[in-house]
């Protein structure tokens, strides 16, 4: 129980509805107990007064006697009719208290969950899968509220009964009573291993059922492959194997789920048996009435359900045990990047990487070494370079999705440890190469960075990144929803779109990550000519493994592994005919063949 001690804070929350809950509970039980009081007075009265009736037998006083008779059971049977009505109305209220006050914890949980993700650095998402982060949020919180719902309710409801039961049968018999309760425990007992039997087959099914639709999923996306290389029967065959593991699990969770109410009513009918055996022999001893035996026969019954359900609560309290410790586990981490002095204001936008060395923390390798520039305010800087050479890793310094392992970045001069977190983000517009857009419509996309959002702020940008007239064809303009992660929209569509969301937030600071990468030269050039404008008075990093994007900055970097092998203009680095001057000239080569 130790790992749902986090919970407590969310139970002293609601401990009113806690408190009622128990009040309801307390109700509810002796409506439940007074019925098989009345059972046992009217089946006595029959017992008692049947000779009494029979000797009356062809007597005009017959007829009365009956008539006394029948009213006095009457009343018995509306008696127990009202406790049966009054107490569905306060099962009702008990699980408008404790199972509202599980949906609420339920609530408040997953916010407090979701509300830590976002504070988790980048290095967090690149250790754990989004399945694992989603399953802890949606599975794990729902076997969490399965142990705040049903099982505090099942265990108030078995406490309370107990506490309120037992005692009154020990007074009526003790006896008896041990006879009737013998079997209770070796059923709780026997539900408790049933119980964990089925929930690992349960387990078993979970997983088959994730391969299965993981494997469909796989096939959907990617059906244009499968057809391309004549796949569909193999796609089938491999389909059916696993399809077949689903079915043998489902059997075996069946044949134990058949062996459940077996077991639970045989050893119910075996209580029941002891109580009319033990009973019978006080009532011959005259020690009880046959009303006692059918009265205890429903307490037997009345026990039966809370002492089942133990078994099954004790299941429920340690998979929410388990489920939060994997929700623990990523409470407790916490984000490293925070800011030192909490520093927020306008920047400039003057940028300073001095002897900065990164290495990623996940994979050990080191992307940067040694790294010092400076751009000045309103200026750009260019950095090319070959996959792996580290040029992203600026970018994420930039935007402090990461901090240094080495050296110091700066912004307008002020250590950027020392700024806060917002304020920054909030004037860095970023492009990223793997763009990622919202199942929404363009005009939400574009103005996803905006507190606010400005039509005109979006039109524009839509200009500014030559996407405006690819949105005005589509028949709903800027309301055509772009499906998930953009999936209706071509590569270069999605990207300008994503530098459209960037220039709508007028950033003092705009970082390009290869944002050219999926357009043709054409199209590049059409948006290089709009980026010339939006770059006056920004400051502007343009990476690229293209010269021809990194050519309009006022400096370029060329990165090799990690380190500055070249620096300058465009037109100094060619002077220089090394690294820059071989890669513009491919590059030139490239173009004019797929001009030709």
């Amino acid at each position: 129980m130790k790992e749902l001690t986090h919970l407590n804070k969310y139970l002293l929350k609601y401990k009113w509805s806690l408190i009622w809950g128990l009040v309801f509970v307390i109700i509810s039980n002796a409506f439940q107990i007074l019925p098989a009081q009345f059972v046992r007075y009217s089946i006595d009265l029959v017992v008692d007064n049947i000779r009494v009736y029979r000797s009356f037998d062809k007597s005009s006083v017959q007829q009365s006697f009956f008539d006394v008779f029948a009213r006095s059971i009457l009343i018995y049977a509306v008696l127990i009719l009202i406790m049966a009505l009054l107490r569905g109305v306060f099962l009702y209220f008990v699980r408008q208290t404790l199972i509202v006050m599980s949906r609420l914890i339920e609530y408040d949980l997953k916010n407090e969950i979701f509300e830590h993700y976002q504070t988790l650095p980048i290095s967090f998402y690149r250790r754990n899968n989004t399945g694992d982060l989603m399953n802890r949020i949606s599975e794990d919180v729902g076997r969490v509220r399965m142990y705040l719902g049903p099982s505090i309710m099942y265990g108030l409801q078995l406490a309370t009964l107990f506490a309120m039961l037992v005692p009154f049968m020990f007074a009526i018999s003790p006896k008896l009573t041990l006879y009737s309760l013998l079997p209770l425990p070796l059923l709780s007992i026997t539900i408790f291993y049933v119980n964990n039997i089925i929930e690992h087959r349960s387990s078993e099914i979970q997983k088959s059922q994730s391969r299965l639709s993981t494997f469909v999923q796989e096939a959907f996306s990617g059906i244009r492959v499968l057809k391309s290389f004549t796949r569909e029967k193999e796609s089938v065959a491999n389909f059916a194997v696993e399809n077949n593991e689903y079915k043998h699990q489902s059997i075996k969770l069946t044949k134990v789920e058949a062996l459940f109410y077996p077991i639970v009513l045989g050893l119910v009918g075996l209580s029941i048996l002891f109580t009319v055996y033990a009973g019978s022999v006080e009532v011959i001893n005259g020690a009880l009435t046959v009303g006692n035996i059918a009265e205890f026969i429903i307490y037997v019954n009345i026990l039966t359900w809370p002492v089942t359900l133990l078994g099954w609560t004790s299941s429920q309290v340690k998979r929410a045990e388990a489920s939060q410790k994997r929700i623990n586990e990523f409470l407790k981490i916490k984000t490293d990047i925070i800011p030192s002095k909490n520093l927020a204001s306008e920047i400039a936008g003057k940028v300073t990487f001095e002897n900065v060395f990164f290495t990623y923390p996940d994979t050990g390798v080191e992307a940067l070494k040694n790294i010092s520039f400076t751009i000045s305010p309103g200026e750009s800087l260019g950095i090319i370079g070959t996959t792996g050479s580290g040029k992203s890793t600026i970018a994420n310094l930039v935007s402090r999705l990461y901090d240094v392992t080495g050296g110091e970045v700066r912004i307008d001069g002020i250590p950027i440890k020392e700024l806060n977190l917002i304020s920054l983000r909030k004037q860095v517009g970023v492009v990223p190469q793997d763009v990622f857009l919202f199942s929404d419509t363009i005009y939400n996309n574009i103005g996803f960075g905006l507190e606010i959002p400005d039509e005109n702020k979006i039109i524009q940008a839509a200009k500014d990144a030559d996407v405006y007239e690819n949105i005005q064809a589509f028949p709903k303009g800027f309301g055509t929803r772009v499906g998930e992660r953009g999936i209706t929209l071509s590569g270069g569509q999605k990207q300008r779109v994503s530098i459209a969301r960037a220039v709508a937030r007028e950033p003092k600071i705009l970082i390009l990550d290869d944002a050219l990468s999926a357009v043709d030269t054409k199209t590049e050039n059409n948006i290089l000519n709009s980026m010339k404008k939006i770059m006056v008075g920004r400051t502007s990093i343009i990476i690229s493994h293209r010269v021809s994007s990194a050519k309009l900055a006022n400096k370029i970097l060329v990165l090799h592994d990690g380190e500055i092998v070249e620096e300058g203009t465009h037109e100094s680095l060619l002077e220089k005919e090394g690294v820059y001057k071989e890669l513009f000239e491919k590059q030139m080569q490239t173009d004019e063949v797929e001009t030709d």
